[in-house]
Formats: C-alpha cells, structure tokens, sequence
C-alpha cells in the first residue's frame, strides 16, 4: 500500500520547485464542479520537471492520471488514490516558427492559442477558440466544432512515456479519428503540438472567431457547470435532437440535469454528484435507444 504522505515528501526532495497538492478536492479542477480529493495533485511547470517526476513514480511503479483543464472529464464523488498530474497553467509557451507554424504548450488554453494563431495573422484554429479546454487534452480526444478539429491543424505532438522519454508524433502517427486519437491508446503524456497553419486576414479571423462565440453562447448553457457536449454525434443523427425527441429535456437525477438551452449537454444545477451524472447518462442511453434505436456513447471521461 502506497503511503501518500511518505510519496508527496520524496517528490518535494526530488523536485522542490513543483506545485504539489494533497487531498486536493478534483472538484476545484473540473468544469462540471464535481470531484472528490486526489491523494497527490502535481502541477509540473515543465517538460523536464514533468519528466522527472515521470521517472520517479516509474521507478516506484505508480501510474500517475492525466488531467488538463477538466472539461470533459467527471471524477468519481469518492476522489482517488492516485497522483493526478494536471497539465493546465504548468506545461504553457506560445511560439511563432515561422513559414505558417506555431507551437503551443500542452498546458495552453485552446481559446488563448487561437487568439495567438489570429494576432499571426495565421487561420485554421478559429473553431476551437471557444472550446473549453487545453491543447493537451483537446489533441487527446481530437477536440472540434463547427465543422473544424484538431487533425486538420495539429502537424506534430511531442508527448513524454511514463519513464520520462521523449517522443514525437507527426501526421498520421498522431492516428485522429472522431473524438479519439493516439494517445488515449498511450501511457504518454501530451508536451506540446506544432500546429500547420495558413496565412489570412486578421479581421476576417477576427470576425469567424466572434461569430462562432456568439453561435456557441446563443445554443449553449455556458451559465451553468457542465463537461460540454455529454455524447458523441452517432452516425447519421445528432446526440441533441435524439435526446430532444426522447423528451428528456429537463430531466433531473439530483442536482444534475439535461439542459432546457440543449439537450445535448448535462448540467450540474447545483449540488450534483458523479453518482447522479452517471445515472442520469444511463437513463438517457436507455430513453433514447427505446424511442430511437441509436445508442449513444459518452463523449465526457468518466473516472
């Protein structure tokens, strides 16, 4: 059994410059506000950093967990008893490369890389400004929008292995799908994506950028906590309107709810537990596959 306290100790004396929590409540670092404590929370504020703590916990055979902003991800009421390495405001850095690159910290936000991408006069991540979220987790699952997604900006990825060694992942090699890529299949860890871009008018990305905020805020309940859109897009219909059809809007288990604004999204009206978001997840698979036929799978990482 892992003593937490005798863990948290070494890592300081290894590392003493490192962000490092304990009992950390993961609710302060998801977007639906929900969580229990992690055993060991670590924040690296750099590639090497991130790799050396890599290195020690390899040697001590512990596999630590993955978390970027929290956006898509529900942790369990009970937390963990897990080192949780939270990648946001740790692995940051935006960088012109020049000939139409730009290279961005995993721990960077997707709205602050597409505002760099704009001030460059760079198009091609206008879609994902309003994704919440980081570029770490937004290339682990191929994060998109409006018709745009990571595989069509993301050239190359450099990530890091459990034991701490560097890899880089270019074209193919980062294998994006619907919502998935590569490195869900990986014990790596996203340290930075080299996006390809093409040259345009500032305004004119300027104004897509506006556009699609006003689209996003207009349809979607961004008042209230949620992991954005709770299911893939089936193939052949939406998540949204099979849920609408299934008149499930409004449906509450606990505090956590289908949104009036969209039914696509599961809100936490205050109060919810991961034990009411999961039921309620349930619930809807079960409704919509009675009345439709179609069977929906999560798009939010339940822990």
């Amino acid at each position: 059994m892992i003593n937490w306290k005798e863990l948290s100790n070494e890592i300081r004396q290894t590392l003493p410059g490192i962000r490092l929590l304990e009992e950390e409540p993961l609710a302060r670092h998801t977007s639906f506000r929900i969580g229990g404590p992690a055993a060991v929370f670590a924040q690296p504020s750099s590639a090497e950093e991130l790799a050396a703590l890599l290195r020690l916990l390899s040697e001590k055979n512990i596999r630590p967990r993955v978390l970027g902003a929290g956006t898509n991800v529900l942790a369990p009421d009970e937390g963990l008893r897990e080192v949780v390495i939270c990648t946001k405001d740790a692995l940051l850095g935006l960088r012109d490369l020049g000939g139409g690159e730009l290279e961005a910290g995993a721990g960077e936000t997707l709205s602050k890389t597409a505002v760099f991408a704009r001030n460059l006069g760079l198009t091609g991540l206008e879609f994902a400004h309003g994704i919440p979220g980081t570029v770490g987790g937004g290339i682990y699952m191929n994060a998109g929008a409006y018709g745009g997604e990571m595989k069509q900006a993301a050239d190359r990825t450099t990530a890091l292995s459990m034991d701490g060694a560097m890899r880089v992942f270019s074209g193919d090699e980062q294998g994006f799908s619907y919502r998935t890529s590569a490195f869900e299949n990986l014990d790596m860890i996203i340290v930075k994506t080299v996006f390809r871009l093409l040259p345009g008018q500032t305004d004119a990305i300027a104004a897509r950028m506006q556009s699609l905020m006003e689209k996003r805020r207009a349809s979607q309940p961004l008042e209230l906590p949620s992991a954005g859109s709770t299911f893939k897009r089936p193939e052949g219909a939406y998540a949204g309107a099979l849920i609408e059809q299934a008149q499930l809007k409004g449906v509450r288990v606990g505090g956590a709810c289908v949104s009036e604004k969209h039914a696509g999204f599961v809100v936490n009206t205050g109060g919810a537990t991961a034990q009411d978001v999961r039921a309620l997840i349930a619930l809807i698979q079960k409704r919509v596959f009675e009345t439709s036929g179609f069977s929906l799978q999560p798009e939010v990482r339940i822990w």
